[in-house]
């Protein structure tokens, strides 16, 4: 072969594998988590997020944790600008975020270095095995308590609570294992790549006070 044809097959070679990264970094992340039944506890707290269409409102006990959590807001909507330019909805997001992720005894920097792994921020990113929003939520959590309208999982808060509450679930199934509960939340348990990849997005969001 001529090497001007050699090097032009070259060239196309390297378009077409540049253009299959670029198409693999659109796609969600998720791997496929294993169906199995529900604690109660899980249960009840995935129906919570079905019937509850509406942001929640952070309350807090002391003044010193309102401060506390305006900075930790100032700070991620900051570092969070280029994923949502909206700044209502980058609000929005990250108050229903804290909240969910407290809610579930979760740090929130875990939960944006997730979804970050996950589905870069996109609300409707939808990965080749079906998971869907945010976090990347298989459908069959809603299934699992008696709802067939897989597009809830579309809705932010709704997505928020059923990955925290999942997240959790997994922690607990693993004695606290970060490591080993993302890999069960990714559906590759044991493997490296996936916790690796999380636990090394989290530290971009992490916030010291």
């Amino acid at each position: 072969m001529k090497r001007r044809q050699f090097q032009s097959l070259l060239g196309g070679q390297a378009l077409l594998v540049g253009l299959g990264l670029l198409f693999f970094s659109e796609q969600a992340r998720a791997g496929r988590q294993l169906e199995e039944p529900l604690a109660d506890a899980v249960r009840s707290a995935l129906s919570a997020a079905i019937n509850n269409d509406a942001p929640p409102t952070p309350e807090f006990n002391t003044e010193q944790a309102q401060q506390a959590f305006a900075r930790w807001l100032g700070a991620m909507d900051e570092r969070l600008r280029l994923h949502k330019p909206d700044p209502q909805v980058r609000q929005e997001f990250l108050s229903t975020l804290w909240y969910e992720a407290k809610r579930a005894g979760l740090e929130p920097s875990l939960v944006l270095g997730l979804i970050q792994v996950e589905s870069n921020f996109r609300k409707f990113a939808v990965s080749s095995a079906g998971a869907r929003g945010y976090m990347q939520v298989m459908p069959f959590w809603v299934r699992q308590i008696g709802d067939a309208d897989h597009s809830k999982l579309f809705h932010m808060q709704t997505n928020l609570r059923f990955g925290c509450v999942i997240l959790r679930h997994y922690l607990e199934r693993e004695q606290g294992d970060v490591f080993m509960a993302l890999g069960r939340y990714n559906g590759s348990r044991g493997k490296p790549d996936y916790p690796r990849a999380v636990l090394a997005a989290q530290r971009r969001w992490q916030h010291r006070d």
